[in-house]
């Protein structure tokens, strides 16, 4: 005999539950979310939806380690949860929040935090700005990388976030 169906954490595109409050009431919309990997080590940022699903091209063809110190000479790189919302200007950077990420590819090891991943998108999800432990060079790659990619957003965007950013 099978065991009934589980709830399972679903990812839905618009509001599944028209108001109605029933079945997938609290259910968590990611649509506005998007994942940034920063790269100190070759000086640029870029999306990579992948990280959503850790399955960006950093966290590919990697055995995660649960200890930090496994990973003696794990490159840096930070994959930052970046939320997307609307205000009385327009569409702006919301919640930005970074997690670091330490990759040895030679020896095919890695280490992050997934309980600090889950949390930051959360908090990214929320609104919250969580930069100010990423280093110097990557928030500014981090910076850059969004003035660019939306100047609009940039410009709608909190003195929060950019005082953050430097």
């Amino acid at each position: 005999m099978s065991e009934p169906k589980k709830n399972q954490f679903t990812i839905l595109k618009d509001d599944p539950t028209d108001g109605h409050g029933g079945y997938n009431a609290g259910v968590i919309s990611l649509e506005n979310m998007s994942s940034v990997i920063v790269d100190p080590n070759e000086n640029k940022a870029y999306v990579d939806m992948g990280a959503m699903h850790a399955r960006s091209d950093v966290e590919r063809r990697v055995k995660f380690q649960p200890d930090r110190s496994k990973v003696p000479n794990g490159l840096l790189y930070w994959i930052v949860w970046v939320e997307v919302a609307r205000n009385e200007k327009g569409p702006y950077y919301a919640g930005v929040t970074g997690c670091e990420i330490l990759v040895d590819r030679p020896n095919k090891i890695a280490y992050k935090s997934m309980a600090e991943h889950v949390k930051h998108m959360e908090k990214a999800l929320k609104g919250h700005i969580i930069v100010d432990h990423m280093d110097e060079k990557s928030r500014h790659l981090l910076r850059d990388f969004l003035v660019e990619f939306r100047p609009e957003f940039w410009e709608n965007s909190t003195d929060e976030l950019k005082n953050a950013l430097g």
